[in-house]
């Protein structure tokens, strides 16, 4: 199995430098530009057979630019949402620092302020992976659309790696990840963004 892991593209709440997670916001001009630049991209480049895609709006919008470009309806995953992060959602970082401020050190199955714990979020990220393994062949092409920190979870769990590891994989706007899923897994590509390297 081919899976073509793609993060979101520029949204209103990157302009307005605000904590997204939850906080639903759409896809900036800019971002629809991306979007249309990685489908042209992706739909020369593989043969996609399905795609699932977070249920928040960022996500959806550049979705439907690789739908339409491709012809493959489009799955929505509650799954593939961003990190819940609560009370935070659409605060501004000073804002959120001053009425919710980090706590450290806290164990991984709690959480405060409303988020979600980072064995919950470990969860749902497993739930959407077996979802997809388990609804396609082996010799499928899967697209996922998603967020950053999903993304990163869903790294984590093709990797086998602890719910406390301190590896990060960090994803631009648009940004295209393939893996190969066989009897070993292998990552092709990671972070690729060379399609948006001439939009300003």
């Amino acid at each position: 199995m081919r899976i073509i892991v793609i993060r979101h593209g520029e949204s209103e709440g990157d302009i307005l430098n605000v904590h997204e997670g939850r906080a639903d916001f759409n896809l900036t001009e800019k971002g629809h530009i991306q979007a249309e630049a990685m489908a042209e991209y992706v739909s020369k480049t593989y043969n996609i057979d399905k795609i699932y895609v977070s249920t928040l709006k960022r996500a959806v919008q550049t979705a439907k630019h690789l739908s339409e470009k491709v012809a493959v309806p489009i799955i929505l995953d509650d799954n593939l949402m961003e990190f819940n992060n609560g009370l935070i959602a659409g605060l501004s970082w000073a804002e959120a620092d001053e009425k919710y401020p980090k706590v450290e050190n806290l164990p991984i199955d709690q959480s405060v302020y409303g988020q979600e714990s980072r064995v919950e979020f470990r969860k749902r990220a497993e739930s959407a992976f077996g979802r997809i393994l388990n609804e396609n062949d082996s010799n499928s092409t899967v697209a996922i659309v998603s967020h950053g920190g999903m993304i990163n979870q869903l790294y984590h769990v093709f990797l086998g790696l602890p719910i406390e590891s301190k590896t990060f994989f960090r994803t631009g706007d648009t940004g295209i990840h393939e893996w190969i899923l066989k009897e070993e897994r292998y990552i092709l590509r990671a972070n690729y963004v060379e399609h948006t390297i001439e939009i300003e």
